[in-house]
């Protein structure tokens, strides 16, 4: 479990903080969206998180270890993949024998398997690879780390449209059972069917915090005509009609979870969180 509890954090020589007295948990084995407008701090929790920046007051306790101790027994557990990286020029298997030993848990096999689903070579030379191809690479070696605990931050970002669905099947097929994945994102149709949590972050604070099965038990997702408007939460045009949510009615099957409509009525108020 990932304890955050009544952190604040601000940059040095910012008058602004980033946080101030958040407080949440994250539990174990579920793939986590960690959503919000931009300068909301995703980012910058995840840093927390991993323990590359300190909070001014408050802690985190990863598996009841302060994050910020950078612990050995807890930094073989985490991975982080930043958006933005550079990789050295060598080999693969160069990069391997770098990196291996400090991740007890690392399994070749299923870096093979994320480089077969990437579509990429097994022996590839980093520095004749492009940005993108790059990104696949570093994200295939973190799934193979074998960490509890997978910190990814706009994952999707530079990837084009064929590769973004790639991403989903490669961490559906090789996440482990006992991971948690948390990803920082914006770009939500990249990965709805993939998250099993929401969290939203809004002005530094916790917006929601919840599972889909609870929003979709909760809400309906549908699309209406302008005559049938009735007892809708919210709206938004589209080419298929209006995109709404309503609160669901104990006799309506589910609907599938449309994340971007529900991000949109939640940062504007429009649903009871």
């Amino acid at each position: 479990m990932i304890e955050i509890n009544h952190i604040s954090f601000k940059y040095p020589g910012s008058k602004h903080p980033v946080f101030e007295d958040l407080s949440f948990s994250l539990e174990s084995n579920h793939i986590y969206g960690l959503l919000g407008k931009n300068g909301m701090g995703k980012s910058t929790l995840l840093y927390l998180i991993s323990g590359l920046l300190r909070p001014e007051s408050g802690e985190i306790l990863i598996d009841g270890i302060p994050s910020k101790d950078r612990q050995p027994v807890t930094l073989r557990d985490i991975f982080i993949v930043p958006e933005e990286y550079d990789m050295p020029p060598v080999t693969l298997r160069e990069f391997i024998e770098m990196n291996e030993s400090f991740y007890p848990h690392f399994n070749i096999d299923v870096l093979r398997n994320c480089l077969r689903d990437f579509e990429l070579p097994e022996e590839p030379s980093l520095k004749e690879l492009s940005m993108g191809q790059k990104k696949k690479i570093y994200m295939s070696f973190a799934l193979a780390s074998g960490t509890r605990y997978l910190l990814m931050d706009e994952p999707t970002n530079g990837l084009d449209i064929p590769s973004k669905s790639l991403f989903r099947k490669v961490v559906t097929r090789n996440l482990t059972e006992d991971s948690t994945l948390i990803i920082s994102t914006h770009q939500v149709h990249d990965l709805e069917s993939l998250l099993d949590h929401i969290i939203i972050l809004d002005n530094s604070q916790i917006l929601v915090n919840s599972s889909v099965a609870d929003i979709t038990s909760k809400y309906t997702f549908t699309f209406r005509g302008a005559q049938e408007m009735d007892n809708v939460l919210y709206a938004e045009p589209s080419f298929q009609g209006n995109a709404t949510i309503s609160l669901r009615k104990p006799e309506e099957e589910e609907t599938t979870l449309n994340l971007e409509l529900f991000f949109n009525a939640a940062t504007k108020g429009k649903l009871d969180y």
